[in-house]
């Protein structure tokens, strides 16, 4: 059976990098304000940040890590996302999460990280947030695999579903440009603040994103809120309706031969 410490030697990241004991000094430093993480998860994910820097975007191998997936192609880019040691994440979740869905997809729909029952099954979106996602696609004559394509910023669970770092998003950002120049979608859905602000490399907030067509390196994005956001915000369905109903009519424009495959007439 093929191990991981076998798939790290086949792409050149070979040898695995391994923590050592945090200080007592450092463990009582993380012991904290309440905020983020419990301090235990904290000081480890610290001392896993500073073993993987090796690896990580902005050091002297980044230049050679982003070049080489920008050729991964799919049948690569599974094992290589999930031999990926570019940041601290690959060591505290079960399973990474590339993406699922049609690999010549017209829809892609990008969210922000993986939650708990993603990172168990290797799938996006597949708890309630997923199952309000499939929703919304239905509404759209859409289904998750058929003309859609759905990943995350991060393709590693976060400790405590805890909002990406700068860093984490650097680190997995080769890989999902990858996936869009693979995929060649017709209209990107940012789903959330996170993935709008690292798709459009700003800071902005989601309302003044909302209801407007950006544009990801000439492909058309739009931006609404995340489905885990609407189930604690049921107002707010009827805006994130609007804002697909805005992708959809995007794309249409764009693509009159993707006017069958987008559903119903608006």
């Amino acid at each position: 059976m093929v191990t991981r410490d076998d798939r790290l030697r086949e792409i050149g990241l070979w040898p695995r990098w391994t923590l050592r004991a945090q200080p007592r000094a450092a463990q009582v430093t993380a012991a904290g304000d309440g905020d983020g993480p419990p301090a235990a998860d904290q000081a480890a994910e610290d001392g896993l940040s500073r073993v993987a820097s090796v690896s990580t975007p902005g050091t002297t191998q980044a230049p050679a890590r982003e070049a080489r997936i920008a050729t991964l192609d799919w049948e690569r880019f599974g094992a290589d996302v999930d031999a990926c040691i570019a940041c601290g994440l690959c060591r505290s979740r079960q399973r990474s999460v590339p993406g699922v869905g049609d690999v010549h997809a017209a829809w892609l729909f990008v969210g922000e990280a993986p939650g708990a029952e993603e990172d168990a099954q290797g799938e996006p979106f597949v708890g309630q947030a997923g199952k309000l996602l499939d929703s919304m696609l239905r509404a759209l004559g859409l289904a998750r695999g058929a003309g859609v394509y759905i990943a995350n910023v991060l393709k590693c669970r976060p400790p405590n579903n805890r909002a990406p770092t700068p860093a984490e998003a650097a680190a997995c950002r080769p890989y999902l440009d990858r996936q869009i120049e693979l995929i060649a979608p017709g209209i990107v859905v940012a789903l959330g603040k996170s993935a709008a602000n690292t798709l459009l490399d700003n800071d902005a907030t989601i309302g003044s994103l909302r209801g407007k067509v950006h544009a990801y390196r000439g492909i058309p994005l739009v931006v609404t809120y995340h489905p885990a956001y609407l189930l604690r915000t049921l107002q707010d369905k009827a805006k994130s309706w609007e804002d697909l109903l805005l992708a959809r009519r995007t794309l249409r424009a764009a693509d009159p031969a993707a006017r069958g495959a987008t559903g119903n007439p608006a």
